[in-house]
């Protein structure tokens, strides 16, 4: 299996904590720079958007 292709967020700024995203067809995966543990948080693509539809009415 190929490991995850990570993508920096671009509302990331130099030396700030970021989140990165890594999306294939079946699986979004998501990460923080911060985060000493690394944990990955991973989603199907119509969880994730149903997600990111929630945050955006906040």
């Amino acid at each position: 299996m190929t490991p995850p292709s990570w993508q920096k967020s671009s509302y990331c700024q130099e030396g700030d904590a970021c989140v990165h995203i890594s999306a294939s067809p079946a699986t979004i995966h998501l990460t923080e720079s911060a985060d000493p543990a690394q944990a990955v948080l991973t989603a199907h693509p119509t969880a994730f958007a149903a997600l990111l539809a929630i945050i955006k009415k906040r």
